[in-house]
């Protein structure tokens, strides 16, 4: 009997070397520390894990010394916890400092380290000696992103050629001590597309994707179009020679399938962003993703990738790494299309043995292939932001399918944005038969329609494609009980985001009872009804609880003291949502601004400035929070099932004449024409002890203006249509 497609889990393990520096980045995300992560995993149903035994981190001054401690107590807890590890020795680096690819020395040495785990830990029994040679190849000798920074074909072929020797030398070594060790070799096979005049180059790159796994199944002989590509670059019959004898074919090929895997090469460079511009000096061409071109769907994907996969090469298949970095409904779509790809190939007869959760802590600066040192983190299924990390939706989707092989959302009832028209850069003649719905999509249901929150939500939801009903105090009136019940019967929604409520904090002084009834007694209203339905609640706090006299940032645990009526009913709200509903969760933050409408400080700031007045600010500090950050990170945490109380905002403390001055600078004014109002000011900065999961204040500010101007230009464009 067959046996069921399997569920993996893989850590992010990279040790990159980039000039004289090394990245490593089980350091970055903090699993180096946390022996309990394997618990984590363990509890999720895991029982096989791609784990590093890097060379970089055992051996790194040299060849003759080795510290195998840190594994020695992590191997022998994945034996205990029952988690079959398949052990990687070198994941997308040049090794330690004292070799690099292009060294000739390289594979021998690999493999004498190889030799010295499998004599170590007798009980492994799979490995990958080299992670992805190919896709290392390219950054490190073709691109030039990673040492040893090489940037044309021979250092490329040479690297490729050294780490394939270093596998077949290392399985060798490791045979010697398991005979009947297996080989998981992983790569990245992304297919390039082309318009007519670049198919010359497209073919070119289509040929080159299967270079690992070519010559590791002696596939690269005399007859191989690339046989002479690589004499003609330096590199010799003697070393192709050795991948015939194919003693290191692989056991299981691991596909490392990505949405920005697939390429789409266009020599109509004014159709893409500048970022996409290239060429190999025949052509100047943009190099975009191919999920953001009008191709027949059939030709995309991992379904098409696995499928091509099998039939050429006919040996078991496992994807090794399904990750998107992402929002979270977007990481959900992508794991669930790559598992139903997967199990759709089997029905087809193919030997897909597993897919593979990647990333289970996350990934830091990514973003930029570790170029860049930004602390751009992007999380799996465990968040590493807070003191301990935090199971996201993912880690509930890899518990599902890890036992049950079936996993539901939400947000699923969706496709991803890889299928829907807002993808293209070009708008297609016809509609995307993808983007359209079957079924009654599950939808949220925000409140607050008229406001800046509930707007930018409904906005967001938009681009992310959560189905959802915008409602104003028209459609419902939170603090009425029977109104409230009628819309929840109404919608049905799987969630409720409550955006409504008093915001004019200086009016509140002189109208008490009406403040408490809109903020404190409406979100009362709503909790209760949702708690009576199981239906989830966010709803939304601010600053103003505390009294900002303690000198520090305020967190989550601090005790409250409001100073005004506004402050006490949102501090009232806090106290009687949470005692109500167990899975409300409540959000504090502070002094929002945005792009997408002008009713907030910093708009006011810039009207001003602009027209040559001046602008007072007082002294009170704040931490500002920038809406579209707000909104994303709210929606990810709604989806994870987060509940209690979270401060969120972005990190950083100005105060009120700060900001001004900041936004004025930003914007070419002068900073003169921000006065400072006088009288000692208040700190109700916020940090968080559950996680900072914003970005920095600063970055925030840079965001601001960019996306105002963009929003500017889209609002020139709809009043000049409209005249």
């Amino acid at each position: 009997m067959k046996q069921p497609l399997e569920l993996w889990g893989g850590l992010e393990c990279t040790v990159a070397r980039i000039g004289d520096t090394f990245r490593d980045q089980v350091v970055e995300t903090g699993h180096h520390e946390r022996l309990d992560d394997l618990d984590r995993i363990a509890a999720l149903g895991i029982r096989t894990l791609r784990y590093p035994v890097l060379w970089e981190t055992i051996s790194p001054a040299t060849p003759h010394e080795a510290d195998f401690s840190w594994h020695d107590e992590r191997l022998e807890h994945l034996r205990s916890l029952d988690i079959r590890p398949i052990a990687g020795l070198c994941h997308h680096g040049s090794g330690p400092r004292y070799t690099n690819m292009l060294d000739p020395g390289f594979p021998e040495l690999l493999a004498r380290h190889a030799g010295r785990v499998a004599e170590r830990y007798p009980h492994l029994d799979l490995y990958t000696p080299v992670n992805e040679p190919l896709t290392t190849a390219r950054f490190s000798g073709l691109y030039g992103h990673w040492y040893p920074h090489g940037t044309g074909y021979g250092p490329f072929l040479q690297c490729l050629v050294n780490q394939c020797k270093a596998t077949v030398l290392s399985m060798r070594a490791i045979r010697r001590v398991r005979p009947d060790a297996g080989l998981v070799q992983t790569d990245d096979l992304g297919k390039t597309f082309s318009t007519p005049k670049l198919a010359y180059q497209a073919e070119h790159e289509n040929q080159r994707r299967w270079l690992t796994f070519d010559l590791l199944c002696g596939m690269v002989d005399r007859h191989h179009p690339w046989w002479r590509i690589f004499l003609d670059h330096g590199i010799s019959e003697r070393d192709l020679d050795l991948f015939l004898e194919a003693d290191a074919a692989p056991d299981i090929i691991g596909i490392n399938h990505y949405l920005t895997s697939e390429r789409y090469l266009d020599e109509r460079l004014d159709q893409y962003p500048d970022h996409h511009r290239g060429g190999n000096g025949r052509h100047c061409y943009a190099d975009a993703e191919a999920v953001r071109m009008p191709l027949e769907a059939r030709e995309l994907g991992p379904l098409a990738r696995l499928r091509e996969t099998w039939e050429r090469y006919r040996r078991p298949i496992a994807v090794t790494e399904a990750h998107h970095g992402s929002s979270r409904d977007e990481q959900i779509r992508w794991l669930m299309e790559v598992w139903q790809a997967a199990q759709a190939l089997r029905q087809e007869g193919a030997d897909i043995r597993a897919v593979t959760v990647w990333t289970m802590f996350g990934t830091v600066d990514w973003s930029s292939l570790l170029t860049q040192n930004h602390g751009h983190y992007e999380p799996g299924p465990f968040d590493v932001r807070g003191s301990e990390p935090r199971p996201t939706a993912l880690a509930q989707a890899t518990q599902a399918l890890a036992r049950n092989g079936a996993y539901d959302h939400p947000v699923l009832d969706r496709a991803g944005w890889w299928k829907r028209d807002t993808r293209f850069y070009r708008s297609p003649t016809r509609r995307s038969k993808a983007c359209r719905l079957v079924g009654s999509p599950r939808q949220l249901l925000i409140t607050g329609g008229t406001g800046t929150l509930g707007r930018a939500f409904s906005r967001i939801c938009n681009l992310r494609g959560l189905d959802h009903v915008l409602t104003s105090r028209a459609d419902m009136n939170i603090a009425d009980r029977m109104s409230v019940r009628d819309t929840l019967a109404d919608h049905r929604p799987w969630a409720v985001i409550n955006t409504a409520g008093y915001v004019r904090v200086a009016e509140a002084e002189g109208e008490p009872d009406r403040c408490f009834q809109e903020n404190a007694e409406g979100a009362a209203v709503l909790a209760q009804a949702c708690a009576e339905l199981d239906i989830p609640l966010v709803t939304f706090s601010s600053d103003l609880v505390f009294d900002g006299l303690s000198g520090r940032p305020y967190g989550e645990t601090d005790p409250i003291s409001p100073l005004t009526v506004y402050g006490a009913s949102k501090a009232e709200a806090e106290r009687r949502v949470l005692a109500l509903h167990e899975r409300a969760l409540v959000v504090r933050t502070s002094a929002f601004f945005g792009p997408w409408d002008r009713y907030n400080f910093a708009w006011a700031v810039l009207n001003r400035l602009g027209s040559g007045q001046t602008f007072e600010a007082g002294a009170d500090r704040v931490s500002p929070t920038y809406v579209p950050d707000l909104v994303h990170e709210v929606l990810n945490l709604l989806i994870d099932h987060a509940s209690g109380l979270w401060h969120m905002t972005n990190p950083g403390s100005v105060s009120w004449y700060d900001f001004a001055v900041a936004m004025a600078q930003r914007a070419g004014y002068d900073t003169d024409l921000v006065l400072g109002a006088p009288g000692e000011g208040r700190d109700t900065t916020l940090t968080s002890e559950r996680g900072v999961l914003l970005p920095s204040l600063a970055g925030a500010f840079e965001r601001f203006f960019r996306d105002s101007e963009v929003q500017w230009v889209e609002d020139f464009k709809f009043r000049a249509a409209a005249e």
